[in-house]
Formats: C-alpha cells, structure tokens, sequence
C-alpha cells in the first residue's frame, strides 16, 4: 500500500532526514515494500513548492537520501509508491504540485473518467500523468480557486467525490506554506499523526530542536504519541495549531476490497518489511 507522509515546524526550517531515512519506520524503510515510484516536496527559501520525484523506490534513489539529508524547508511532505493506477512513470509519481500546493493520496478512487469530466479546462491543464490521484487533486484544485479558500474546496471536493463515485480509499495530505490538511476517509487504510507536545523526536533545526507535526501512513517509531485518526477525520494543522473536523458522510458508493482489481487489491494490502541485505564491497 502507497505511504504519505507530512511534517511541518509552522514556520522554522529543519532537516526531514530522521523520518524519512533514520527512524525505525522511515519512508525510506517502507520503500522496500512499495517498490513503483518515490518523491519528497519542501517549500523553497521563497515559499515555492519544489519536489523530486523517480519512478523507482526511495532505497534505490541516492537523490532522495541527499534531499532528505541536506534540504531544509518547514514543511516536508513524501509518498512512497505501491502502483493500483497507471504506469511506471514520473508523472505517475507523487506529491503533486499545483498552484503553489502540494498533494498526495493513499488509496482507490474508481470512474476516472467520471472525475476527468468534472474538470474544467484549467483543471485538465494540470494533469501530466494517469492516476486517480492527479485528478483528485486537479479536481480539489478547481474546488479552491471557485471557493477561494483552501479548506473549503478539500471539503466540496471530497463530498462529491463521496457521493458520486466509488472509493475504497481518500487518505490525502495538502501543504501550502504554513497550513496542513491530513484525510483519513473512511476506515479502509490508516493515517497516524504525531503531535508536538513533548520534547521527544523534535526536528534538528540549524538553531536546535524544532517541534512538529508529523502525519504518517504508519508509526514511524515507537513513540507512544501517535494518534491514529478517526475516519472522515479531516486535520488542519494551522502553523503547530491542529483542529479536526468530520464534515463527511458516509460513502454513497463503497467499495470493499472484493470490489477491487487484482492491481487495485493488491495495492492497499500490507505487507511485511523485507529489508534486503547491503552488498559487501
């Protein structure tokens, strides 16, 4: 099953490398299980979106070690890829940027066309690649610039695709600077949240220890803070401020993992770390 996960300090810059590469369960631990693609997004000095995506996974990828490492941005935001929709491609590869936000999604959202033919024709502009995920977000994009407000579109977006189409899964994550949206919808697949009300893990700043909010597929460590969230759970992380809404109802078209392809099914399961041996040199 494809992992999100999202970090953001509200505002102080910090190095992601912990999560992603050093912790027990880091992006680049779960790599060895979600093979298809693998990309990290940060916000640039100027507060623009900037990401690294390769259709190859994360432990196989010397830039995604080198970003993680040596970026230093307030907000991180990574996927690692277990492919249910389109090809091995970099345009398949998550997040996605549009319109300053970044964006991505853990789960399967069917009638793609269905989804393609609500965009308008900015809305088509933005799609590069063939994933039920791009569309989503051209889709929660059109949904904020007709609303003007962020929170707003995710909520009508994701409200009529719950309604209309079937979903298996919605988890998803936005990030634009300074705010976060994390959507556990419905119960199907988890997504964890890591509040920065102790001192433990805090991010390694250039002036120190940072707290943050971390959101994530899975615990990535053992720390007994992890909240899994509800589902419809809808979290706004406002600079380190979170508030969590349950605007949704349920699905009007469910779908249980009987009702999946064989790709489609195969892709939400979850399977254990087979972490492969280092060859000597």
């Amino acid at each position: 099953m494809c992992r999100l996960f999202g970090m953001t300090t509200g505002g102080p810059r910090v190095r992601g490398s912990y999560w992603l590469l050093d912790a027990p369960q880091s992006l680049r631990t779960q790599s060895h299980r979600m093979r298809h693609g693998a990309g990290l997004g940060w916000f640039s000095l100027g507060n623009e979106p900037v990401r690294d995506r390769a259709p190859v996974a994360a432990f196989e990828n010397p830039d995604f070690a080198l970003h993680s490492r040596n970026v230093l941005s307030h907000t991180f935001m990574a996927h690692v890829r277990d492919a249910s929709v389109g090809g091995l491609s970099v345009h398949n590869c998550h997040p996605f940027v549009m319109h300053d936000r970044m964006f991505a999604h853990n789960g399967v959202v069917q009638n793609s066309e269905v989804l393609r033919g609500w965009l308008s024709d900015v809305g088509h502009a933005h799609v590069a690649g063939e994933t039920d995920s791009e569309l989503i977000f051209a889709y929660i994009t059109q949904e904020i610039r007709r609303r003007g407000d962020t929170a707003s579109g995710i909520v009508e977006a994701v409200r009529r695709i719950g309604a209309e189409l079937p979903v298996y899964s919605l988890n998803l994550l936005v990030a634009e600077p300074g705010r976060m949206w994390a959507l556990r919808y419905p119960e199907s697949n988890e997504l964890w949240v890591l509040s920065p009300d102790r001192d433990e893990f805090r991010m390694d700043g250039p002036q120190g220890p940072v707290p943050a909010v971390v959101v994530a597929s899975e615990p990535l460590n053992d720390d007994p803070g992890w909240r899994l969230l509800e589902p419809g759970e809808l979290l706004t992380v406002d600079g380190l401020d979170e508030t969590s809404d349950f605007p949704f109802q349920p699905l009007g078209h469910p779908l249980r993992r009987s009702d999946l392809s064989l790709r489609e099914a195969a892709s939400q399961e979850v399977a254990p770390v087979q972490v492969e041996p280092v060859a000597s040199a």
